[in-house]
Parts: structure tokens; sequence; C-alpha cells
């Protein structure tokens, strides 16, 4: 069976899911330490240390943003050099702590995406993830702008940047990663993307993949990523729309009944941002 891509609102309602005390148990910061970790596991795949040692990590304000800066974290201790360009800090526990963490790693923080892209080997996009809407504001215009101008390699969390989650690069111009990392699933938007195609974030069950099926892949030995497409890969995509085993009145009533605050406040502040 191949694998599925998700809507918009079935990745929200699985997110809940996996967050909710009668669903997945997971907290919030948990998930985001599986994603960036997996992240970072996957650009050791294709972008080794001693070719790609620069990287600047571009991270949004919302949830894509705080999986950027575990990546980061993760990849200093991989051998890496990187360094943050994160222009809108929430004042929150999770944002406040991964910036800790990266500071005690001596990782930069940069003021603008020309700093950022200066003396950088390999770029990571985590600026808008699955749960972005509406228009893109400053400062990530001109970010966004600097990505689909730069040359050096990107890899993108979820979803490419300012891409439609389910209609993907509208009229092509949007930037072109080399590399994509599906998060969960993948995404709707992401069903055409050419590049190395990963897959991350090793929490779904059997009975959370069946309920919602998903058809993953399995993930090779201790691995948290696993590749979907581009050279070396050999798992088998689909195509189709979205995944169907749960009715769009069912989601519904998941988002409805089952968001708690936590997760409200973040894909809230996510969308807005």
């Amino acid at each position: 069976m191949s694998v599925k891509y998700l809507s918009q609102r079935s990745a929200q309602a699985i997110d809940v899911e996996l967050m909710s005390p009668t669903g997945g148990g997971f907290t919030f910061e948990q998930l985001v330490e599986l994603a960036g970790f997996s992240v970072a596991q996957a650009i050791t795949k294709e972008f080794h240390w001693d070719e790609y040692p620069r990287v600047v990590v571009f991270s949004g304000p919302g949830n894509n943003g705080l999986d950027g800066l575990v990546a980061a974290r993760h990849l200093t201790h991989f051998g890496y050099q990187p360094k943050v360009y994160y222009p809108k800090r929430p004042d929150k526990p999770a944002n406040n702590g991964l910036m800790k963490q990266c500071t005690e790693l001596d990782i930069p923080f940069v003021d603008t995406p020309e700093s950022g892209l200066r003396d950088s080997d390999l770029v990571v996009d985590a600026i808008f993830g699955f749960s972005f809407s509406g228009d893109v504001r400053q400062p990530f215009v001109s970010a966004i702008q600097a990505l689909k101008e730069t040359k050096l390699p990107i890899v993108s969390v979820d979803i490419p940047s300012a891409w439609d989650v389910e209609k993907g690069n509208l009229n092509g111009s949007g930037i072109i990663p080399t590399m994509l990392v599906s998060l969960t699933a993948p995404k709707e938007g992401t069903k055409d993307f050419q590049g190395h195609h990963y897959l991350g974030g090793r929490f779904i069950t059997k009975k959370m993949e069946a309920k919602w099926g998903l058809n993953l892949p399995e993930y090779p030995g201790t691995d948290q990523c696993v590749k979907l497409s581009g050279p070396g890969s050999n798992v088998t995509e689909s195509k189709s729309a979205t995944a169907t085993s749960t009715s769009t009145a069912d989601i519904k009533k998941i988002v409805g009944d089952k968001m708690d605050n936590h997760f409200l406040n973040n894909v809230a502040y996510h969308s807005l941002s």
C-alpha cells in the first residue's frame, strides 16, 4: 500500500489526537523534540558535515520554528556549525527554553537573512508549517525572498514556507528546496515535490496509523527518518488527495472536542504570524 497525503485539517486533527490524554498522550514539547531530531538526522543523510558544515536555520514564530531550533541543537552535536535567524521570538516557555539551549551551545543568532546566508553551506527553512494560512508579513516576506534568490541548497521542514498546504507551490512562485522533511505524514501540497523527500516523526502507533489510513513506510533500524522519494528511495507514494479513513464530519468533531488550550495557543499564533 502507498503512503497517504494529509489535508491541513487532517494534519491538525492528528496533532490533537497525539496530544490528547485519551489519544497519544504526548506533550507538545515531546513532539517538537522528536520532530526536530528527525529533521537533523535526515540532513545528515544527504548533506554530510564535512562538506556542508555551516548551516543557517530560518525559524518562524510557531511550531515549525521550534522544530528548527531543536534541529540546530542536534546538528551542533552532530558536528555541524549552525546559526539561527529567528526574528520573531514569542515569550513562551518552549521558545525560551530552546533559545537557552542553543545559546548554551554557542549557537549564534543573526539579525538579518543576509547575515544568515553569508558564509553558509546549507539552509534549513523552518519558517512556516502546515498550520500557516493567510498572507506572509514582514520580516518573513524578505526572508522568503532571500531563500528564493539564494544558490545554497535548502532543506524545508514539513512544507516549504509559504506554499499552500493543500495546493502546493501556487503559480510556481515559491521557494524550491533541494530537500523536504515531512513530519508525521506528507501533506497534500507536497505530492509533486521533486527533490529528496524524507519522512520524520517516528511516533505514530500502528493503531493510529490504521485509523487514519496513513500507510506509513517502515523506518530502517533505529533511524528517526525514512526516505520517501528521490535517489535511493524505494518507498511508493500515493498521489491521492487525503487520508480518507475518517470522514470530514468526524474530523470536525475531533477538532472541536479535543483541541486543548495548549494546542490552540500554538496553532493560533502560528496561523496569524
